[in-house]
């Protein structure tokens, strides 16, 4: 097993896979790291405490607790798992999500369509462009398609008339929460209001240039930042285990 022990990405946007792809492979020559994914049908309803629960099955299986990863929708899917079950947990990074954990970049969709009461498309192109700045990483048309998808399993009860919302806490397990320099699609308030429940160790930080998919763009800087965090995390383990025996003696 890796020094930093097993890694699963947890995803909630199983069409938009390919965004998450070159951090993972980066991670991949460091530790073991598997993928986790909810994939939703039409017929079943937006929940996401089903999500949490699917997951919680999953994790069950594992020997030992886990790091923990994920971006968006499925980094928020996660932050309720380790607020939940905090046993199953070693650590947990998340990526461009806010404090208000619901706020993905569907509210960006939505709020188009209210304020402005622009079609579906015209909606999703503003998306689209708030959250990748006209620098896409693939076809437009492909990116359309992915993204109406994703909207389609979304475990959150978003839609034109209302958005969730989800309690405004904290975690008890290492935390590291990673977002954006220029993100347009959570603000400054969205990543910073995240002081107020961070414990002392955890981690805040912005990746220099990066939007909201940062981690497809710049998958070396993410990489080398979440292996300082493991590498933190197993340091202070050792510390305390030394301090233990110091007593003991």
């Amino acid at each position: 097993m890796s020094m930093y022990g097993e890694a699963i990405w947890v995803s909630g946007s199983p069409s938009l896979r390919g965004l998450s792809t070159p951090l993972v492979n980066k991670l991949i020559n460091y530790t073991n790291i598997s993928g986790w994914e909810y994939i939703q049908t039409l017929d079943e309803p937006a929940c996401i405490d089903t999500a949490v629960e699917l997951l919680h099955s999953y994790l069950q299986t594992k020997e030992v607790p886990v790091n923990l990863i994920g971006h968006g929708i499925g980094g928020t899917i996660a932050l309720m798992l380790a607020r939940q079950y905090p046993h199953l947990v070693k650590s947990l990074t998340l990526l461009s999500v806010a404090a208000q954990p619901a706020k993905t970049w569907h509210v960006n969709y939505y709020q188009q369509r209210q304020i402005y009461t622009l079609s579906k498309t015209e909606a999703l192109l503003n998306t689209l462009n708030n959250v990748f700045r006209n620098k896409y990483p693939c076809c437009l048309y492909n990116l359309i398609d992915n993204f109406y998808r994703d909207l389609e399993n979304l475990p959150l009860m978003h839609s034109i008339l209302k958005t969730e919302s989800l309690p405004l806490e904290g975690v008890s397990v290492p935390l590291m929460v990673c977002g954006g320099q220029i993100d347009m699609i959570l603000g400054y308030p969205d990543f910073h209001e995240w002081k107020k429940y961070l414990k002392p160790e955890d981690i805040l930080w912005k990746c220099p240039q990066g939007g909201h998919f940062f981690h497809y763009f710049y998958p070396e800087i993410v990489t080398q930042q979440i292996l300082h965090f493991w590498k933190a995390q197993k340091s202070e383990v050792v510390e305390n285990r030394e301090l233990v025996i110091s007593n003991g003696e």
